[in-house]
């Protein structure tokens, strides 16, 4: 291999390493496990979501709706809990039912009705962060909240789901990682899998790379990239529960950054290790260097601009 070649696989690993060690450096307190768990919660559901925008940029579209898709599920979760008094499950089932529900609807409107990706989604966006908002009148969900039909909204999170945002794990440290990074491992590895050791994550990239081809030689093209919008509404609702879990309310605003950091770990990820395709393991380095990257910023005063 040339130093070219060298720089092209592991030129972003060696940046990220020396954007770490700089900000151990230069902010104060950067290395602190308490900065470091600050980070992870962050990676958590930034990476949630950027795996589910890698499933669409595998089969050649791209998915503008995550963040909606994403505060809609924690919105439906804490008005699940604590308005209509339900069990986690059965705010789990409804956030996953959205994604899904999201999911179909931008592949129809992309593979049937010929919708450009970017539009078709970022219609998703526009009217989701609208009907999110119908059931309370804009306001954020808290227990003792007031309906706007006078009403007092007495139900509340349980525990369990609680854990999965505010849980944390001793690794070497007491406390150290959060549960819902453990979440984001298991569905890095789950997605990893699927897209690069089975015949459906195959034909995926074979879309991707070329539909027409993938269609001559027979393959379902359209079902292919429906399936792949399903996937990502799928993991941006995983994503909006770890956040009602991590908050402990809907609040209406939290998801506003979202999409932006997910969009831009899923693409950082084509440069890791010189894969320049969209994929898991890089999609997951990526949201690290994000959450790395805000953390370092925050802790220096850097101005927001």
């Amino acid at each position: 291999m040339t130093l070219r070649d060298y720089a092209i696989r592991y030129g972003f690993i060696v940046l990220l390493v020396g954007l770490i060690a700089y900000f151990a450096i230069a902010a104060d307190g950067f290395a602190s496990p308490q900065s470091a768990v600050f980070i992870f919660q962050s990676v958590a559901i930034t990476g949630v979501l950027a795996l589910g925008v890698t499933a669409t940029l595998v089969v050649g579209g791209f998915d503008l709706s995550i963040g909606s898709v994403a505060t809609s599920a924690m919105m439906a979760a804490s008005y699940a809990m604590v308005v209509l008094e339900q069990n986690a499950i059965v705010a789990v089932i409804a956030c996953l039912v959205i994604g899904v529900i999201v999911g179909l609807i931008n592949g129809w409107l992309i593979v049937y009705m010929r919708v450009p990706d970017l539009l078709a989604t970022l219609g998703m966006m526009f009217l989701l962060l609208g009907l999110q908002r119908i059931p309370t009148e804009g306001r954020s969900i808290a227990t003792g909240m007031t309906m706007p039909d006078g009403s007092v909204a007495n139900g509340k999170f349980s525990e369990a789901f609680l854990a999965l945002g505010r849980h944390r794990i001793d690794f070497f440290i007491p406390n150290l990682i959060p549960v819902s990074v453990v979440v984001l491992v298991v569905l890095a590895l789950l997605i990893w899998f699927f897209l690069e050791y089975t015949r459906f994550g195959r034909m995926m990239y074979a879309v991707g790379s070329n539909e027409r081809a993938a269609e001559l030689a027979g393959a379902p093209v359209k079902a292919y990239k429906i399936w792949a919008y399903v996937i990502s509404g799928v993991f941006a609702s995983i994503g909006g529960i770890l956040l009602a879990a991590r908050l402990g309310r809907g609040d209406i605003a939290s998801g506003n950054n979202l999409l932006l950091d997910a969009v831009a770990a899923a693409l950082i990820g084509y440069a890791v290790l010189g894969a320049a395709k969209p994929n898991a393991f890089g999609t997951a380095v990526g949201a690290v260097f994000v959450g790395v990257l805000l953390q370092g910023l925050t802790m220096m005063n850097a101005p927001y601009y």
